[in-house]
């Protein structure tokens, strides 16, 4: 029997992003790891109209932390995650594509998810949720667009763990994706990103109230969430960008002296110190903490090389035609070497590719902050297919 902190889970996660659609996309699915979901639905946004041709689909997968609101409409007019980059008359242009914008599986905004309600057990998979790996989220994924009708992808986007998707996409389903944009993203998780996200995982499992796995809904482990995000946000931005940002200018309302150190978390010193607290406090409201740490783990676990004999054996099952790699001098999450990698093996694939190294300061987020930088780029890719 549910209880009444089980019923409506999702929703309660995904209350922020009313126009997201879910639908049943299979009443059973195996995953790369050998686990097994009795059913699975994905949540999902379109944007613009489907020509007579069907040939103008954008698909965009999400980083880790995104829903499938990528931007504002008449159905949701709070502004999307790249309100910047699509709508009308945007760099992707929904007057004349039609986008659909997908929540990760794993993702406690709509998709089938450890927040989601085992049909069998009748309570939150939880824990119990199988092992999660970026393919399982590519082939559920084409399993949605085959059930919207779907049979060719013009553009696939992807940024970060998106991107990680997008390439397991193109080699697992390389019949369906003609052009590819990549941004920020990685063929592996270097050492340095594992160890980060390691640590993340590390100090929600250590907050008494994740309880195992077993917390209550009504009282999370929200400190866990909150520092682990902290330590996100550090690795997002940019040293460069911290230093011109905030400096070392101190709080307006910091009231510690040297025996407190912030012990009731009621001030902080210094003005990042208070940044970063916002950004979490926010997040931590909103994400689900078992689901963090399946999505976080499936970046680490990611190797294009387990789909071939080599990086490039994997990446040659592609059948891109035209790609863009766009990479940030200040990312130090995914630096850009690894942008300069997927490039070559995609050239090397026989797929035309266009190559930019961007000097932008604010680090990973670079794509989410200076859209206008990146809108330029991609509106230039776009505009000559």
């Amino acid at each position: 029997m549910k209880t009444s902190s089980d019923k409506n889970i999702v929703e309660m996660f995904n209350s922020g992003n009313s126009s997201a659609k879910t639908l049943l996309v299979s009443d059973a699915f195996d995953m790369m790891r050998g686990g097994h979901l009795h059913e699975l639905s994905l949540a999902y946004e379109t944007f613009g109209k489907l020509n007579k041709e069907h040939n103008n689909v954008v698909v965009i997968f999400t980083g880790l932390s995104a829903s499938s609101h990528v931007t504002s409409s008449s159905k949701n007019k709070s502004p999307g995650w790249w309100e910047s980059m699509v709508g009308s008359k945007k760099a992707i242009d929904t007057d004349k594509y039609y986008v659909i914008c997908i929540n990760n599986l794993g993702s406690c905004f709509g998709s089938t998810s450890p927040v989601s309600v085992n049909s069998v057990t009748g309570k939150p998979y939880r824990l119990t949720f199988p092992e999660l790996a970026v393919e399982d989220m590519a082939n559920a994924s084409h399993l949605l667009l085959e059930k919207l009708g779907v049979s060719t992808i013009n553009i696939l986007i992807g940024p970060s763990l998106g991107g990680m998707k997008a390439l397991a996409y193109s080699i697992i389903h390389n019949k369906f994706v003609k052009n590819l944009i990549l941004i920020s993203t990685a063929t592996q998780a270097l050492p340095y990103a594992i160890a980060l996200r390691s640590l993340q995982r590390e100090v929600i499992r250590k907050d008494p109230l994740w309880n195992n796995g077993f917390y209550s809904y009504e009282n999370p482990p929200l400190n866990g969430v909150r520092i682990a995000r902290k330590i996100g946000m550090t690795s997002y931005r940019s040293a460069s960008e911290w230093s011109q940002r905030f400096g070392r200018k101190k709080s307006a309302d910091s009231k510690l002296n040297q025996n407190t150190f912030g012990i009731e978390n009621t001030s902080f010193e210094y003005e990042i110190e208070s940044y970063l607290e916002h950004q979490a406090v926010k997040f931590q409201n909103i994400f689900d903490a078992n689901c963090y740490l399946y999505l976080s783990r499936a970046m680490d676990w990611f190797d294009v090389a387990n789909h071939g004999e080599s990086a490039l054996d994997a990446i040659s099952k592609t059948n891109i035609e035209r790609a863009l790699v766009l990479g940030v001098t200040t990312d130090i999450l995914f630096p850009p070497q690894q942008q300069k990698e997927i490039a070559e093996l995609l050239s090397l694939a026989n797929t035309k590719v266009e190559y930019k190294e961007l000097n932008c300061i604010q680090g990973h987020d670079s794509f989410l902050v200076d859209t206008d930088t990146f809108a330029k780029e991609v509106k230039g890719f776009i505009s000559n297919l």
